[in-house]
């Protein structure tokens, strides 16, 4: 077995640290790079050329089966050992054991003693306490103090947000990382997009325990039944160039609701997985859905392959099923190594099936929360919250105020109650899954409001430009910036939008203010729609294509009652004045 370049540059990283340094290295690689592989390599290289023993400890007995399988293919003469209670072998005496955590954490001395321990999902390990893979480690430090443990992973932290690896944790140190990104650009891995949407999920109001979401909040919110007949009906339409779609829910009611509805609108079964399945419907059912082996009903009919499968918390670990080229998220996480987790079920190439990329649906806001999977980073323990209070928008003078405030404290504008409070949208977020992945989505626009812009801190002089904000919701907005007082291509570009938008007649402004209080007499043509440029991973979005409604007239000089009113008038009190509710060092130019 010729192992690939990355996974061979993880062996000898690996190699590299053991021979250096004296602490524990951690190799992190994304869901569906072969990190079994990597397993197998270092093992075999541990018994066959340095006369060692191995262990490799998992969770799930489908990644013991994976791993056990990689060294037999890679290494078949060295004997393999199988320790599970669910594969029901309790092997001790090979020089490379496989074993599941569960049925050996209080069994360290039955094992023996261990030159190397492998641990397969390795961000696993309790950060502290008696958990299983501390308790098991812990003994097998008092067997063979010199013991060398060695971790894998896609996610390298946990759900409280801190980083795995630390001086003071079982694993210390990442010896050798390969980014999502980089792995799909050398396609090793299937690229991942997403469906372009308006909405976007609402979740401000459930709480979190212990890192995560509490689950009686998420299921009351997701499980409504308008809300998942219209999720329901969206995907069933949106996947019907899809072959194997992989959904995840919040509860088993909800996943046996989706299933119904996925069933009555599609007229395919649409399966499901949860902890209550059990171990041979469960088989069968992922049999089917991978279509390796389609078994017949008690009359010898055989059963169609699954198109659709939905789980709860069930399939984001330890299950391959290469051919999935969609996945659905309809559930929101808080943790960020549960969304990768999740979204890695697709990741893996099946070319044989004709799989060309992944679609990811999202309905829980989970890329919107957490940012494009390749480019998440957890703040090490200890680092503070950090980050922006919870803020919202005045749609009538459009400042930035706490989300507490029922009236603008600027304004006093009353926030009318949102008496639909539901916590998931009926459409898929528009949210890039990968960064750098563009979408165009088209708003239409109820309103739009101009003011000037300085930003703050400019040295004297400084040219202001005129910021304009389409309201494309409630109290939703997308904003562009123009440069009246700038020159060159900026000040170029200013004036095709001018001349684009104004009544014929109407002067060419010089400054900020001048186009402002223009705009502001109703001189400029009103928006109809604007289709807004998003990149995942880039902090603004970018304004494209406009379309107007017809140009206002110029009124006659002196004519007090031909004054033309905006159609979209605003009420700003910061119109002629400086704007304030951006950050003035965050605008894109």
């Amino acid at each position: 077995m010729e192992l690939r370049p990355y996974q061979a540059e993880a062996v000898e990283a690996v190699y590299n640290h053991l021979r250096t340094k004296d602490n524990n290295p951690c190799i992190v690689l994304p869901t569906g790079t072969g990190k079994s592989v990597v397993i197998a390599k270092i093992v075999s290289d541990a018994v066959s050329q340095w006369g060692g023993r191995a262990l490799i400890l998992a969770h799930v007995k489908e990644l013991l089966e994976q791993n056990a399988g990689k060294v037999k293919a890679l290494c078949p003469e060295i004997p393999i050992g199988i320790f599970s209670a669910g594969l029901k072998s309790r092997d001790t005496d090979e020089p490379v054991i496989v074993a599941g955590i569960q049925s050996v954490y209080e069994k360290a001395c039955d094992l023996g003693a261990f030159d190397l321990i492998i641990v397969d999902e390795a961000h696993l390990i309790a950060p502290d306490g008696d958990g299983m893979y501390r308790t098991f480690l812990k003994d097998m430090k008092v067997i063979n103090p010199k013991v060398r443990v060695i971790g894998l992973t896609a996610t390298p932290f946990r759900l409280k947000g801190g980083l795995i690896c630390q001086p003071d944790n079982i694993l210390n140190e990442v010896c050798y990382e390969a980014g999502l990104k980089e792995m799909i650009a050398q396609g090793y891995l299937s690229p991942l997009i997403s469906r372009s949407g308006r909405s976007e999920a609402k979740l401000d109001d459930l709480h979190i325990r212990g890192g995560e979401f509490i689950n009686a909040e998420v299921e009351a919110a997701m499980d409504k039944d308008d809300l998942v007949t219209s999720a329901c009906r969206e995907i069933v339409d949106l996947t019907r160039e899809r072959k194997s779609v992989l959904i995840f829910c919040t509860s088993v009611d909800h996943c046996r609701h989706v299933a119904e509805k996925i069933t009555a609108f599609s007229g395919k079964e649409c399966a499901i997985v949860t902890g209550d399945t059990s171990p041979g419907e469960r088989a069968e059912i992922l049999t089917r859905f991978k279509g390796e082996f389609v078994p017949a009903d008690l009359f010898g009919t055989p059963k169609p392959q699954l198109k659709f499968l939905a789980n709860v918390n069930v399939l984001t670990t330890g299950f391959d099923a290469p051919n999935t080229d969609c996945v659905v998220l309809l559930r929101p996480t808080n943790s960020a190594g549960l969304l990768i987790q999740m979204i890695g079920r697709g990741t893996r190439l099946s070319p044989h099936t004709g799989k060309t990329d992944c679609l990811v649906l999202d309905y829980g806001g989970n890329i919107l929360r957490h940012g494009p999977v390749d480019m998440i980073r957890v703040k090490e323990q200890g680092a503070g919250k950090g980050g922006d209070a919870p803020a919202k928008k005045c749609p009538q003078c459009l400042a930035l105020i706490h989300a507490g405030y029922a009236a603008c404290p600027e304004c006093n504008y009353v926030f009318p109650v949102n008496e639909n409070n539901d916590k998931m949208t009926h459409t898929a977020s528009n949210a890039g899954v990968i960064s750098g992945q563009v979408t165009r989505t088209d708003y239409d626009v109820h309103g739009v409001y101009y003011c000037t812009h300085e930003k703050r801190y400019a040295e004297p002089g400084t040219p202001r430009t005129m910021r304009i904000d389409y309201r494309v919701g409630f109290d939703e907005f997308k904003s562009e910036w123009v440069c009246p007082e700038h020159t060159g291509y900026a000040r170029d570009k200013f004036l095709k939008w001018w001349r684009e938008r104004a009544a014929l007649g109407c002067p060419i402004p010089s400054t900020a203010r001048e186009a402002v209080s223009l705009a502001n007499q109703g001189l400029l043509a009103a928006p109809e729609r604007i289709t807004v440029r998003s990149v995942a991973g880039e902090k603004f979005d970018r304004i494209t294509r406009w379309v107007l409604k017809d140009r206002p007239g110029m009124r006659e000089p002196g004519d007090d009652s031909a004054e033309i009113e905006s159609e979209y008038p605003s009420n700003s009190p910061a119109d002629l004045g400086v704007a304030q509710d951006y950050d003035p060092d965050d605008i894109p130019f």
